[in-house]
């Protein structure tokens, strides 16, 4: 088997994440080693996931009959705003920067992350801005103008507190964190691949964490400009958004969604990227269309900045058919994935393994995402649905479908890398089909409950038949879902807990990540195979079949 120079050996102490003996509390706390930094991104997410969905649970919970029962209107206003916000900003996107903290040097053969210091930064601004945000409650109040904040709403005391403030200090921690985060993943692609590896050659999870950083370092500076307007506004008299002042609040909405519409795809590109890796092992072929794929991904990436006004056809400000057309066109590049993913199944060897079946579900559900998104890119069907349940159905199937399940999917197929043994497939199945059933009982009515008028952001509502029965069965759905963390959690637990260990490659993956040992050294490589393809791991675990093919096509051609 062709092997390519050894790897250089590791330097001082310090160097590719090794360090001198310390306990290993501390050396956690201090780690530089990109692997570590990845798990504690994981870590740390899935804690404020629990919080996040523990919030969603309460709101269910007040809504499953009509009349206040449990929370007064301000607290209700604050469950809402930090369930979004926590799921968003501390759960969605930080866990797959754990994911690319954890993957994206092994897949292209790099030792580490190029900034290892500036890793650690920006993972430690995590949990800082979440204690900062969570304090609100300790303040006299949480933030509670919901998840995008607009003024005039945001610009009003909430409760007795500063929570608002709070929670605009979180987000530019936040903000600050993802872009120096973007800054290290793009260093690190162009700068440290192996030799062999050209651009065309990369994972496809690689190329959804470059788009997406591309995203972050053109977006988030423009939400964090907001930010700083909206916190002057509140606190120094200024006057960018307050209509009494003569400031224009529309101009929030404008910012806010410049940002937060690319930002979608930065909760779904490294989604997607995932599905792109567990889709041809557990099919046993080649992703069908490579390089459309990459040219798709760049494409969603491009026309991202162009559709954030279709947030505002109601407000009467905007060019409807002009943001109308580029959001029906977003779906063109979307829709080339979807072929891809349907043609790389086609005839293939599926093995329905648990983080295939999370692949599947990613697809069934993403696909509900958007097509239900559709009706909303229409002006007309905008305003009948604009602030209905409707909207709330659309971005829990693209969010949670699109990231969550994608995020399982990642979840149960590099568990072997991270720790060298396997979850345990039937545990993770119960997982599956009770997260399944719940999210489904959870949104799907709220559909019909759009269509029926129910508003959004509501903490009330009149006793309608219709919307009682809608909503009772939603509550029984979202309990479901927290239900299906149970055999998860467990899983990991007793998995952990066991003593012998999984083969280096369990599933016979493709790419570089799973050349080296499971889990990897701290330096990653000791030697990397020649890299001619895609999938370098293949090209060297079936060289004598491809040469005996080669030869066989050789002598056909003479």
């Amino acid at each position: 088997m062709a092997i390519t120079e050894a790897r250089p050996e590791a330097g001082p102490a310090g160097s590719y994440g090794i360090s001198p003996q310390r306990h290993p509390i501390m050396e956690w706390l201090t780690t530089t080693d990109h692997k570590k930094i990845g798990i504690m991104y994981l870590v740390n997410s899935f804690f404020w996931f629990s919080v996040a969905g523990l919030l969603a649970v309460f709101i269910r919970v007040e809504l499953a009959e009509p009349g206040t029962q449990y929370f007064a209107e301000q607290q209700y206003n604050e469950l809402f705003t930090m369930h979004g916000t926590t799921m968003i900003f501390l759960f969605v996107i930080p866990i797959l920067a754990g994911f690319g903290n954890y993957i994206v040097p092994l897949q292209i053969g790099a030792l580490d992350m190029a900034f290892p210091r500036v890793n650690a930064l920006s993972f430690w601004m995590l949990p800082l801005a979440g204690i900062i945000l969570f304090s609100g409650y300790l303040t006299g109040g949480a933030a509670c103008a919901g998840w995008t904040e607009y003024p005039t709403v945001s610009l009003q005391p909430c409760g007795t507190g500063v929570g608002t403030d709070l929670w605009i200090v979180a987000l530019l921690l936040i903000g600050t964190s993802s872009i120096l985060g973007g800054v290290n993943f793009l260093t690190t692609i162009f700068n440290m691949r192996a030799p062999g590896m050209t651009m065309f050659r990369m994972p496809l999870f690689t190329w959804t964490m470059l788009v997406t950083s591309l995203l972050v370092l053109l977006a988030t500076p423009v939400i964090a400009s907001a930010l700083v307007m909206l916190l002057i506004d509140r606190n120094l008299g200024g006057s960018f958004f307050d209509p009494a002042k003569g400031g224009i609040t529309v101009l929030w909405q404008n910012v806010f969604w410049f940002y937060s519409h690319p930002a979608v795809y930065v909760m779904v590109l490294p989604g997607m990227g995932i599905i792109s890796e567990v889709l041809p092992v557990f099919s046993r072929k080649p992703l069908f269309g490579y390089k459309a794929f990459v040219f798709a991904t760049a494409g969603i990436g491009a026309l991202g900045f162009s559709v954030w006004a279709h947030h505002m056809f109601t407000t009467g400000t905007v060019l409807l058919p002009f943001f109308s057309i580029m959001t029906f066109l977003i779906a063109v590049p979307t829709g080339v994935k979807f072929f891809n993913w349907i043609a790389t199944l086609w005839k293939g060897k599926i093995w329905f393994t648990t983080a295939n079946l999370f692949a599947f579900g990613f697809l069934s559900m993403f696909l509900i995402g958007g097509i239900d998104g559709v009706f909303l890119a229409s002006p007309p069907v905008d305003f009948a649905l604009h602030d209905t349940y409707w909207v709330i159905a659309h971005i829990h199937y693209v969010l949670f479908g699109g990231s969550v399940f994608a995020v399982y999917a990642g979840m149960y197929y590099w568990f072997p890398k991270f720790t060298g043994k396997r979850l345990n497939e039937g545990l993770g199945k119960l997982h599956f089909w009770l997260q399944m059933i719940g999210f489904n009982l959870t949104f799907m009515p709220m559909h019909v409950l759009g269509l029926l008028g129910m508003p959004r952001r509501i903490s009330d509502y009149i006793p309608f038949t219709d919307w009682t029965g809608l909503n009772q069965l939603q509550t029984v759905g979202s309990l479901l879902i927290a239900v299906s963390t149970a055999p998860f959690l467990a899983n990991v637990w007793l998995t952990l807990r066991r003593k012998d260990r999984d083969p280096e490659n369990p599933w016979d993956a493709n790419t570089l990540e799973w050349w080296t040992t499971s889990p990897p050294p701290a330096h990653n490589f000791d030697s990397l195979p020649e890299i001619h393809s895609e999938r370098p791991l293949f090209d060297a675990q079936h060289a004598d079949e491809l040469t005996v093919h080669a030869d066989a096509t050789t002598t056909g051609a003479r």
